[in-house]
């Protein structure tokens, strides 16, 4: 079934045609590929975007509508993991990302914060864990005991994200795509690339995140393919939910839309090996699971109005790849779940590395790591 997204996007945005070679040939018109394109196209190159669908069909418009900022692992094992100052400056870069999209997507992001839940005592201690990495390094954190009556007999407190959001990716992401093409890039869709050698251009940035196997081989154990699930319902008649929630790290997620209806998602872990995949379809077992899970919530199942999958890349330190690969080839991709803003922001990255400037987010997210 077609993503909510997706059904209220507008038709994609006519772009120029460009003759002959460019000097930017870019793989997917996601988050990612288009705001590559804005950035260069603004700085005077040539680019051109291809896509085997068309204008955010991908993960960009088949995600639950998050915008949170950090990355896929909490702050406090971020810190353990990265470095404490690689930690903050990754986060901190992330809020700025989020400054940014909302200068670009107007009323289609809303910035109400979001609840991350305890499911348990075990995932209470971890989180205020993070909550705590967080006020130690001056980051805005609260944390909350006291949960609304229809979360309380669930969750044990929760930490409540401050100017965290929830935006229409798929509009976002068509408005980046018009900017783009009205800065001069060409947006091809329709247009499957086999193999980057077929491309007509200087360098090649492949931004498929979970999506396009096998374009850059050497990198194809690095970038997991991982289905996530979605549910939207009907609109409800009352206000339950204000902003965002996620629990169970990370696992089950949901948000209540301005107009009322409920898009919930997760429950992947109910079969975690057959959601290794890059197989864009439901399944009953993760369906049922959405649905009981919203009878929990809602004490009933309310009319489902749509029903979709979208496949993400995984990676095993929970961070992106972003940067050259080989000569011409370069990547953004590998967002573990947070595309909306750390796509986003990769996408930016790896047109600034094109143009020459120097980032020391690109050492963290260098894909050498992985070759």
């Amino acid at each position: 079934m077609e993503p909510f997204w997706l059904a209220e996007a507008p038709p994609p945005p006519c772009s120029p045609r460009l003759d002959g070679p460019v000097d930017v040939a870019i793989v997917g018109a996601g988050i990612t590929g288009c705001a590559c394109a804005l950035t260069l196209a603004t700085a005077g190159r040539r680019v051109r975007i291809h896509d085997a669908r068309t204008v955010a069909s991908g993960a960009s418009g088949r995600n639950g509508g998050f915008t949170l900022r950090g990355g896929a692992a909490r702050y406090d094992v971020a810190r353990e993991s990265y470095g404490a100052e690689a930690a903050r400056e990754f986060w901190r870069r992330t809020e700025a990302a989020l400054d940014r999209i909302e200068a670009l997507a107007g009323h289609e992001l809303r910035r109400p914060g979001s609840l991350r839940l305890a499911a348990d005592p075990e995932e209470r201690e971890a989180i205020r864990a993070e909550y705590e990495a967080l006020r130690e390094d001056g980051f805005d954190a609260q944390w909350r005991d006291e949960l609304p009556p229809r979360l309380a007999g669930s969750f044990d407190g929760a930490i409540f994200h401050p100017r965290d959001g929830a935006i229409q990716p798929a509009i976002f992401v068509q408005r980046l795509a018009a900017a783009a093409a009205e800065a001069g890039a060409q947006i091809v869709e329709h247009d499957r690339v086999e193999s980057l050698d077929a491309l007509d251009a200087d360098e090649v940035v492949v931004a498929t995140d979970g999506y396009g196997r096998g374009l850059i081989p050497e990198l194809d154990d690095a970038i997991w393919p991982a289905r996530g699930q979605v549910v939207a319902t009907e609109p409800l008649s009352k206000r339950l939910f204000d902003y965002p929630h996620y629990a169970r790290q990370g696992f089950d997620y949901w948000q209540q839309l301005p107009d009322g209806r409920l898009v919930l998602g997760g429950f992947r872990d109910f079969s975690i090996m057959s959601e290794l995949t890059d197989v864009e379809e439901t399944t009953p077992m993760i369906q049922e699971a959405l649905d009981g899970f919203l009878a929990e919530l809602l004490g009933y199942v309310p009319p489902v109005s749509h029903r979709w999958a979208g496949i993400f890349g995984l990676t095993q330190d929970f961070l992106p790849l972003v940067g050259r690969v080989r000569d011409r080839v370069w990547i953004a991709a590998g967002y573990s779940g947070h595309g909306n803003v750390l796509g986003f922001m990769s996408g930016e990255l790896v047109a600034a590395a094109i143009l020459g400037e120097e980032d020391p987010l690109l050492s963290l997210f260098d894909p050498v790591r992985f070759l």
